[in-house]
Parts: C-alpha cells; structure tokens; sequence
C-alpha cells in the first residue's frame, strides 16, 4: 500500500493496547448481571469508576486505612437512592470490586494480546489497587491506589499522567487569578500525588535502565527519555517559582488594603496555599535531584557496564586470531584487524623554545580568602564598618525573639519563612545574615554578654544584650535553607534555657 509505512504505524503498540487494557476491569464489571430487590439491575461499571474516584478523594486525604468497611459505606450513601439492597449486599459489592480491581491471588492483572508490532502473542501486567496496611488485630486488609491505578482515572480525564502536574499547575494559575482559593487549595493536594507518582516513575526508571541497557541503541534511547524528563522537570520548576511569586503579591495585596482584616477567611486560605505550594515545591526539586542523579550518574554507569561486559565476553583467540589463520587476508586487511588492538605512538620532545615562554610569577605568601565568614575576636581596622555589623546583628536578634513571642522561632527555616511573610526577605539577600548565624552555632551555647572565654568586645555584644537571663542552643538540622542564588545555610534548631 503506497504512502502508508507500517513500521511508524505500529510502532508503540504495546503502550497503546496497555492503556486500553487499564479499561479491561471496568468492562469486566459492566458484564456482571446483578440486581437489586425491585429487578434493576446494578451499573457495577459505574460502581467501579465511583469506588477509583472514593480511593483517590482518600489519597488526597492522606488516609491510609482504608478497605472493604469504608467502601461498603460509601457505597450505600451513593446508592442507596437508587437501589434498594440489603445491608450486607453493599460489603459483597465492595468486595466484588476490590477483587477485580486487584485479584484474590495478590498477583497483577494480565491482559494478553497480539503485538502487530512485533507479530507475536504478548502480555500486559498492571496493578489497579495495591495493598496498603494490614491490621492484625482486626485482620483487615487497607488499599490504595496503585500507579496504574491513578493513569485510568488520569485517562478518564482525556490527558496522559506525565503532563498532569503541567496542567495541574495552569489550572492552579486560572484558580488564583479568580480568587478561587479553595479549589486552588485542592489542586495543590493533587499536585503532591503527582509529584509523589512521578518520583515513584523515575525510581522504576533508574531500575529499568540499570536492568534493560544491552546495547548503544538502547542507550540512547533511555538518554533520550531521560533528558526529556529533565527537561519537563525544569519547566515545571520554572512554573512553581512563577506561581510562588504570584501568591506572595496577592498576600501582600490583600495585606496592604487591610482585607486580611475585614476577610480573614480568604486570608487564612492564602497563608495556607503559600505553604502547601512550598511544601510542593519542596518536593517537586527532589524530583530535579533524582532526574539528574540519573542523567549523570545511572546512565554512565549502565553504559561502563555495557563496554565492560563487551570486554568480558570478547574472546580473542576466536574472534582474531582464528580470523587471521583460518582465512588468507591481505595485508591491507589485516591491518584493519590488528590496528585497535596496537598501542598508540607516544613522543616525548622537548623544545627549546618553553625557555622563552611566559612565566608565572607568584608572591610567596598567605593568599587571603575573601569567601571565608568573619570570625569574632579578630581585629578589624574599619571600627566604622565595625559598628554598622554590630547594629545589623542586634536588628536579627531582635527580629527572631519578636518570631519567637509568636512561636515562629523554632527553626531557621520557620524564622526565615517569617521574614518572607513580613516583607523582610531583602535582608535574606545580605551576607551579614548567614555571618550572624554561623557565629552563634559555633558558639553555642551563647548568653548574655558572653561569646567566647576572655573576649570583652565583640561584634556580638549588642545582639546578646537582647536575650537577657537566657541561653541559646543551636544545632544543626538535615535540611539546606537557599532562598537566593548567592547564599545558602544549614537549617537550625534554636532551643532556649533560663539560668
């Protein structure tokens, strides 16, 4: 047939018939004849997309114990206008469609089918519903939703699961532009469930590749999808830091019109919606993290390991030198043999003429490091600048104990995301900021009018005048505080004690 090419027509055709097959328990359930006690009979298909719809309003919820008991009742407040059934037909019905949904045996579903791509019979394994918990003193078994359970009901939405956080993010836009605070609030939730698949997705990518690489052209086409993911990834982050911008001015909008005061509601909504849309982001970068852990990293590794395992099954005596002896080859051919296998010519030579080239002449001495942090004690002869450092540490001092009246003072991180909320985030910009921080963590515990043994001044002073009859301790904690591009902290504890 001319102008049609069947290898770019069946090409992917195994990921088309998958995403069919996602649909085969819902019609397996629309084939099941059941009635209720006046003879209607039971939409068990629409049952079914009602019960995937129930286990993802409690994903969003993050209720992990969830089994036969709930379904039952969500079952009967869904029907029970529209069937008369008997109480215990809505837990048989419940079990029905979890065990469709996910088989009694514990195993995958399977759908089997001829690959016209490959023009041979294959099979296709997918996971609705996967189990959750287990209670043992009550022998209930919880579920939840399994990935490919979250691509049907994704799919039921006309749009393929990979984009969905892109379309989550432009609908959250649309949301907040018409001060639909509520729903963007819900769009958010969604959003974690989509940045928790996707990490899920790429740990089964890091596997697959380490598993799947026997060859360059399969190499190349998993370096493919991975700089496709990293780049989706990177539009994705782009996008979040919009929107984080775009919800810092609209707080601060409502903030300077004083409606935050006559609607504090919709206030309380968009504090919320700052920090669940931080807290994504948050994880949203692990994303980032793990899709370059795996351009840089896992896909070297899987292509070393394919050079090697060339170099473990080349057998010399067969492939070369039966291949000289066994056939007559001219020397041009055996030329072409032997010549990876002989070393490359190496010269050592020397000029005369370095003699003449450009020396580097270097001062014999201590190079100073302007990057380092200032350290207390040491003498500085600008007395001025000296004074303005010291006026800028007790303005933080002062700033974090006004945080910690509010209980806003627990960590740095919680201290710097009040700072952003009071529109003091300039100051995270300065260097003096992390120099301050830096110094009392070395010193801890700090009290007043004390920062190290025998130190009488110190840039310090003003800033511990502050705490009064109090000792700060600080320690470090896991998480890296960067909020501009020049400057980063470790986050900290601040824990306080009388003495």
């Amino acid at each position: 047939m001319e102008g049609v090419n069947i290898q770019d027509l069946t090409s992917g055709y195994k990921e088309r018939i998958r995403r069919l097959a996602l649909f085969d328990p819902l019609y397996e359930l629309d084939r099941k004849r059941e009635h209720d006690l006046n003879g209607v009979p039971l939409d068990l298909k629409g049952l079914g997309l009602l019960t995937l719809l129930f286990f993802f309003e409690k994903k969003l919820m993050r209720e992990t114990k969830t089994g036969v008991k709930q379904l039952a009742l969500f079952l009967k407040e869904m029907t029970e206008k529209s069937y008369v059934l008997p109480e215990e037909k809505y837990t048989d019905l419940a079990r029905t469609v979890i065990h469709i949904f996910r088989p009694t045996h514990g195993k995958k579903r399977d759908y089997p089918f001829f690959d016209w791509e490959t023009r041979c019979d294959n099979e296709i394994e997918y996971s609705i519903l996967k189990a959750n918990n287990f209670d043992t003193k009550t022998n209930t078994q919880f579920y939840t939703l399994d990935e490919d359970g979250l691509e049907l009901l994704f799919a039921t939405k006309e749009f393929y699961s990979e984009f969905q956080l892109s379309i989550n993010q432009l609908i959250l836009r649309k949301q907040l532009d018409k001060g639909e605070f509520r729903a963007a609030l819900r769009q958010i939730n969604e959003m974690h469930i989509d940045v928790e698949t996707l990490l899920e997705r790429i740990v089964k990518l890091k596997h697959e590749i380490q598993r799947s690489i026997v060859s360059e052209g399969t190499f190349e086409r998993y370096k493919q999808l991975v700089d496709d993911i990293y780049g989706r990834l990177e539009r994705e982050d782009d996008e979040f830091k919009e929107l984080r911008q775009f919800v810092k001015e609209t707080r601060e909008r409502l903030y300077s019109k004083d409606i935050h005061l006559k609607e504090q509601k919709t206030y309380r909504y968009i504090l919320k919606i700052t920090r669940e849309l931080e807290a994504v982001h948050y994880e949203h970068s692990r994303l980032l993290d793990e899709a370059l852990l795996l351009k840089n990293t896992t896909l070297i590794t899987a292509q070393e390991s394919l050079y090697y395992t060339g170099l473990h099954s080349f057998n010399f005596d067969q492939d070369i030198v039966s291949r000289i002896v066994s056939a007559p080859l001219p020397i041009e051919a055996m030329n072409g043999i032997l010549h990876p296998f002989l070393k490359v010519e190496e010269t050592e030579l020397w000029s005369p003429l370095t003699v003449l080239a450009e020396q580097n002449i270097t001062e014999e001495r201590e190079a100073k490091d302007t990057h380092q942090f200032l350290e207390v004690g040491k003498n500085h002869e600008d007395h001025q600048y000296r004074e303005w450092l010291t006026q800028r540490y007790r303005e933080i001092m002062a700033l974090f104990l006004r945080a910690s009246e509010k209980g806003r003072g627990d960590t740095l991180s919680i201290f710097v995301a009040y700072l952003e909320e009071n529109g003091l985030g300039d100051m995270l910009a300065k260097r003096y900021f992390y120099d301050f921080w830096i110094i009392l963590h070395q010193r801890s515990p700090v009290t007043n009018g004390r920062v190290e043994e025998q130190e009488s001044i110190s840039l310090l002073s003003e800033a511990l005048s502050l705490i009064k009859n109090r000792t700060m301790i600080i320690t470090e904690r896991q998480n890296i505080i960067k909020k501009v591009d020049r400057y980063s902290i470790q986050d900290l504890t601040i824990q306080w004690e009388d003495y």
